[in-house]
C-alpha cells in the first residue's frame, strides 16, 4: 500500500500524506466499493442485515476514514495546494454518495430487510436501516431515470458551490490587513492583541501594529478599542467580507448565493417538497417551517421588551445613538461601571491550558472518563495536541485533536469534526477520534494563550459536541456518536456544556492567574455571575434574525423570480432586531452556516436545541450540580445513543417529561409572560 491515505489501520498519517494522494486514493476506495456493492446486490441470497447493511456500514467507515483527514485539512493548514485537492474530489465524493442514495437495487434490498424485523432486531439495527430508507426517498431513488441524473448534477454542483462560498471568505478574510503606526489609534486593546498586530506586523515587514481580520483580533477591537473610527473600520471590513460592498470583486459571494438557492430549491422540489425548507426538516425534530417561525417568533415577543430595556440602558449610558460597531463596546464597558467586571481583568485567569485542565477534570467528575496527551501522534501543525481517553475503568474509549489558536490561512470560528466514527462490527471494534478547532489569540512570548471568559463558554461547547462524539455506545457508524441524530438537537450537548462556564465550582479549577498562578476569586466571579444576563436579551434576537433569515430565504425561494436576500434580511431586521444596520452590511455574504455548513434552513437548530440545553441543566440544579445519578443518566439517554431512537422520547427518559420554552427564558434572565 503505497497512498498513506488509503491506510486506515491507525490514526492519520499527516507526516506523509499529501495533496497528491486525495485524487487517487477517493477513485480507488470508490471503484472499490462499486464492485463489492454489485456483488453484494448479484449474491443469490435473500438479503438480510448481517449480508446487506454491515457491509455497507464498514465501506462509508472505510471512506469517512479516507476523506476525513482530507476535508479537515484544507480548512486548517491555507494551503492552496489541499485546496485544490479538496476540490477536484469532492465532486467525485459528491456523485458516489448521490450515486448510492440514488441505487434502486440497494434500496430494495434495504427495504426487504426491514420488512423482516422482528423481536430480535435490536433498537438499533431497526433505526439504521429506517434512517437510510428515509435518506434514500430524499436523494430521490424513486424518480425516474432523467429525473435522477438531474438531482445528482445539482448535488454536485451545489457541492463545489458551497466549497467555492467558504473559500471566498476565507480569501477575502486573510486579504485584509491595517497597518497601524500610531499606537494613541489603537488604545484600550488588551495586551494580547496588541502583541498579536506587533508580531503579525513584523512577520510581514509592515508598520509597527498590523491588523488582520481574524476572529480574536476583530473581536478585541470591537469591545476594547477606544477608537470608534477604527471600530467602525473593522466592522465594514468584517460585514463586507466576499460581497459585492468588498474590495475585491473575486471574492463575492453575490452570484454563489443565487445560485445556491435556486439549486436547493430545484432539489427539494424533484423529491416531492415545496421547498427547502420542508426538505431540510425531513431529518430535524421539528415539522413545518410554520412551526419553526411560531417558535422563532414566540422567543422574539417574550424577549422584545427586555432587549428594549437594555439597548435603552447602554444608550443612555453611552450618551449617544448605539451603532453596530459600538454595542459590544458599551456592552463591555458597562459591565466594567455597573458589576466591575472587566473582560480583561477575567482574560488573566484563563491560560488556554488551564482551561483545558479544568474541562478536563470536570469531564472525569460528570462522566468518569480521563484525558492524556501523547507525545509523538502525527499532526498538522506544531501546535496540536492529541489527547487519549479512557473509562473509569482504565478502558480505552477514544481520542482527539486540538487545535485551539487563530492563524493565517486557518477557517475561522469553531468546531468539532470526526476523525474516525465508533464502529463495532464483525467482533472488530473501532474507536471513536475527533478534531476539536477553536481560533484563540496565539500564546504571547511565554506561549502562553489567555482567554477571555467568552472563550472560555466556547471551548466548553465544543468539548460537549467532542463528549457527544467520544461517549456514544452505538456500534454502527452511520449512527454512532452525533451522526443520525436530528439536526435540531445536535446542539443539545454542546449549548448543555455551556452552563457548566457559569460555575464557580468549575471555574475555580479552569483558572489559575497569568502572574499569580492563583484560581478565580470568588468575589470576581460573582460580579461576573451578576453580568450574565447583561445583553443577554439583545443577543437572544440576534439569533431569532439569523434564524429567520435563513428560515425563510429557504421557505419562500421562488425558481421564476428568484428571491432578494437583502430585501429579505431587512424585512426579518425590521421585524426583531433592535438595531439599525448600515446599508453597506453583507451579513449573507459571508453566512457560511447555511451557504457552505450544514445548517441552511436549520439556523433555528441552535435556539431548539439551547431549549433543551436550559432544560437539561435545570434536571442538574434540581439534583446537585456534579449528581453522578443525573449525569449518568444524561449520558446514558442522550450523550451514548447517537441516532438509534426517537431523539424526544430519549430526551422524556432523561428527564421524566418534554422540555420547557421558559427554562431557557429564566436561563437568559427574561422574565416568561
Amino acid at each position: 500500500m503505497t497512498n498513506p491515505l488509503l491506510d486506515t489501520s491507525s490514526l492519520p498519517r499527516f507526516a506523509d500524506i499529501a495533496p497528491e494522494h486525495v485524487v487517487p486514493a477517493i477513485r480507488a476506495v470508490i471503484e472499490r466499493h462499486r464492485l463489492r456493492i454489485d456483488r453484494l446486490l448479484d449474491a443469490d441470497r435473500e438479503p438480510d442485515f448481517d449480508s446487506i447493511v454491515l457491509p455497507l456500514e464498514e465501506m462509508e467507515h472505510e471512506l469517512s476514514r479516507i476523506w476525513s483527514p482530507v476535508s479537515h485539512l484544507q480548512g486548517v493548514l491555507g494551503s492552496s495546494e489541499w485546496r485544490e485537492a479538496f476540490n477536484q474530489a469532492l465532486p467525485l465524493l459528491t456523485e458516489h454518495g448521490t450515486e448510492l442514495s440514488q441505487n434502486l437495487r440497494l434500496q430494495q434490498a434495504y427495504a426487504r430487510v426491514a420488512s423482516r424485523f422482528d423481536e430480535a432486531t435490536s433498537p438499533a439495527q431497526r433505526s439504521a436501516v429506517e434512517l437510510a430508507l428515509r435518506d434514500f426517498h430524499l436523494a430521490g431513488v424513486d424518480l425516474p431515470d432523467d429525473n435522477k441524473a438531474r438531482f445528482k448534477a445539482v448535488k454536485r454542483e451545489l457541492a463545489e458551490i458551497q466549497a467555492r462560498f467558504e473559500h471566498n471568505v476565507q480569501d477575502a478574510s486573510d486579504a485584509w490587513q491595517l497597518g497601524i503606526s500610531d499606537e494613541g489609534e489603537l488604545e484600550g486593546l488588551p495586551a494580547q492583541a496588541m502583541a498579536r498586530a506587533r508580531s503579525e506586523a513584523e512577520a510581514r515587514d509592515r508598520d509597527a501594529w498590523l491588523l488582520t481580520l481574524d476572529h480574536p483580533t476583530y473581536h478585541a477591537v470591537m469591545t476594547h478599542a477606544e477608537n470608534r473610527t477604527l471600530r467602525e473600520t473593522m466592522y465594514h471590513a468584517w460585514v463586507t467580507r466576499a460581497s459585492d460592498e468588498g474590495p475585491d470583486p473575486d471574492f463575492d459571494n453575490g452570484d454563489n448565493i443565487r445560485r445556491i438557492l435556486a439549486l436547493r430549491k430545484e432539489a427539494a422540489e424533484l423529491v416531492g417538497f415545496g421547498n427547502y425548507a420542508e426538505y431540510s426538516l425531513a431529518t430535524k425534530m421539528a415539522s413545518t417551517p410554520a412551526e419553526v417561525i411560531r417558535f422563532l417568533r414566540e422567543l422574539s415577543a417574550h424577549s422584545r421588551p427586555a432587549a428594549e430595556r437594555e439597548l435603552a440602558e447602554l444608550r443612555e449610558f453611552a450618551g449617544m445613538t448605539i451603532e453596530p460597531w459600538d454595542a459590544a463596546f458599551y456592552l463591555e464597558k458597562y459591565k466594567q461601571a455597573r458589576f466591575s467586571v472587566s473582560n480583561q481583568a477575567l482574560r488573566q485567569y484563563f491560560p488556554a491550558h488551564t482551561v483545558m485542565k479544568g474541562l478536563f477534570d470536570l469531564a472525569a467528575k460528570l462522566y468518569g472518563v480521563s484525558f492524556e496527551n501523547e507525545e509523538g501522534v502525527d499532526v498538522w501543525h506544531e501546535d496540536v495536541l492529541y489527547f487519549s481517553v479512557k473509562g473509569d475503568g482504565g478502558d480505552a474509549i477514544g481520542g482527539f485533536y486540538a487545535d485551539l489558536y487563530a492563524r493565517s490561512g486557518k477557517r475561522t470560528g469553531a468546531w468539532i469534526d470526526d476523525c474516525v466514527n465508533r464502529k463495532c462490527l464483525n467482533g472488530h471494534t473501532t474507536l471513536p477520534v475527533g478534531y476539536l478547532v477553536c481560533n484563540f489569540a496565539p500564546g504571547d512570548g511565554r506561549g502562553v494563550s489567555l482567554l477571555g471568559h467568552d472563550d472560555v463558554v466556547t471551548v466548553f461547547h465544543e468539548f460537549g459536541h467532542m463528549l457527544h462524539h467520544l461517549l456514544t455506545r452505538i456500534d454502527y457508524p452511520s449512527i454512532a456518536g452525533i451522526n443520525g441524530v436530528p439536526w435540531d438537537a445536535v446542539e443539545l450537548p454542546s449549548q448543555f456544556m455551556e452552563n457548566f462556564a457559569w460555575n464557580y465550582e468549575v471555574l475555580e479549577r479552569c483558572s489559575s492567574h497569568a502572574e499569580s498562578g492563583e484560581p478565580l476569586p470568588r468575589s470576581l466571579f460573582e460580579r461576573l455571575e451578576d453580568s450574565r444576563h447583561a445583553g443577554a436579551a439583545l443577543a437572544m434576537l440576534r439569533q431569532i434574525e439569523f434564524a429567520l433569515f435563513d428560515l425563510r430565504i429557504h421557505a419562500e425561494y421562488d425558481a421564476e423570480t428568484g428571491l432578494d436576500v437583502m430585501r429579505t434580511l431587512a424585512e426579518v431586521r425590521d421585524e426583531v432586531s433592535l438595531l439599525r444596520h448600515p446599508g453597506y452590511n453583507r451579513l449573507p455574504h459571508a453566512f457560511a452556516h447555511i451557504f457552505a455548513g450544514g445548517y441552511a434552513a436549520g439556523y433555528y437548530s441552535y435556539k431548539w436545541a439551547e431549549v433543551l440545553a436550559a432544560d437539561a441543566f435545570e434536571a442538574f440544579h434540581e439534583a446537585g450540580i456534579f449528581d453522578r445519578d443525573t449525569a449518568a443518566r444524561f449520558r446514558r439517554e442522550i450523550l451514548e445513543i447517537g441516532g438509534s431512537r426517537d431523539f424526544m422520547e430519549a430526551y422524556v427518559a432523561f428527564r421524566g417529561r418534554k422540555p420547557d420554552i421558559d427554562a431557557l427564558l429564566r436561563q437568559s434572565g427574561i422574565e416568561p409572560q
